[in-house]
């Protein structure tokens, strides 16, 4: 318990050291995109990479996306039909705000150092569902409820076609379902930079954490957070009593159904022209009811 609260505790103060360093000026706003771009094109994809390479990969596994693609339409539909006495801004605003789980930057530096190799596969594939809802899939279908227009399949292929993680997760699971061997230098290398993943994804939470909401705002956040996490709940309690899989991958779904919302999902806020200030407020607020209830599950599992 001691080890596991420790290593807790220290994602918790890199997060604050981000927050603080930007609150003192030593970060700037620019910064956090900068450390996003690390994050999402280097140090994840070598963690991806240093999980998959020499792993076996169960063919049940392969059931995860579609599980993934799941959750992200269960919590699409639920932000259109609480609405269905709202306008369509509000309406649009909640099936973007409620789909789509942070894995890459969130639940993989998790699963790295609690759930061991396997679990972060587990966590990978289980992405490359979860990437076609938060990379455009929940945007498209909320875009389309608020002004009319089509879903955008060809936005949707180029967003996840130029995703870097995605695009890695697809290459490093063809790989191993092929047995095809992962060059050693590549895998030196990707080791390297997937010691530093945790660390640079848990400093940009830090230097992106934000609460731009108003009071009148309270309201509608609660409502959000509280159907988002009444939800999670539901979900990691059929993860993990329903489903066939290992007890460590089981484990790892349980933290899934606990990520916080996408971190993307602002930005398409603010591409929709909806409040994307309101959007980061409920983004940043997910962080830390996900840090606290994770860390808990963690104590109680393992």
């Amino acid at each position: 318990m001691l080890s596991i609260l420790m290593r807790a505790g220290s994602f918790i103060a890199i997060i604050a050291l981000g927050y603080l360093l930007r609150k003192a000026g030593f970060f700037k706003a620019e910064d956090f995109d900068t450390l996003a771009k690390i994050s999402i094109r280097i140090t994840l994809p070598c963690a991806i990479i240093t999980s998959f390479a020499g792993k076996e990969i169960d063919m049940a596994l392969l059931s995860l996306p579609l599980m993934a693609l799941a959750c992200g339409a269960v919590y699409i539909a639920i932000g259109f039909m609480m609405n269905r006495g709202n306008d369509r801004e509000i309406r649009a605003f909640d099936m973007l705000n409620l789909a789509g789980y942070n894995i890459g930057t969130f639940v993989i530096p998790f699963a790295q150092s609690f759930l061991g190799a396997m679990g972060v596969v587990a966590v990978s594939i289980f992405d490359t569902g979860n990437a076609v809802i938060c990379l455009g899939g929940a945007y498209s279908l909320a875009s389309m409820v608020k002004d009319g227009s089509g879903f955008s399949l060809r936005r949707l292929a180029r967003a996840l076609g130029t995703s870097v993680p995605f695009v890695t997760y697809i290459l490093m699971l063809s790989m191993n379902l092929l047995s095809l061997p992962v060059p050693a230098f590549v895998r030196s290398v990707a080791e390297v930079g997937s010691g530093a993943n945790a660390f640079v994804a848990m400093l940009m939470i830090g230097v992106g954490f934000r609460l731009e909401a108003n009071r009148s705002q309270l309201g509608h956040i609660a409502r959000i957070i509280g159907i988002r996490y009444a939800l999670a709940t539901v979900f990691a309690l059929c993860f993990y009593f329903l489903t066939p899989f290992a007890l460590e991958i089981r484990q790892a779904l349980v933290i899934l159904a606990f990520a916080p919302i996408g971190s993307a999902v602002p930005a398409f806020t603010r591409e929709m022209k909806s409040d994307a200030g309101l959007s980061s407020a409920i983004n940043s607020i997910a962080m830390v009811i996900s840090i606290t209830v994770i860390v808990s599950l963690l104590l109680i599992m393992l």
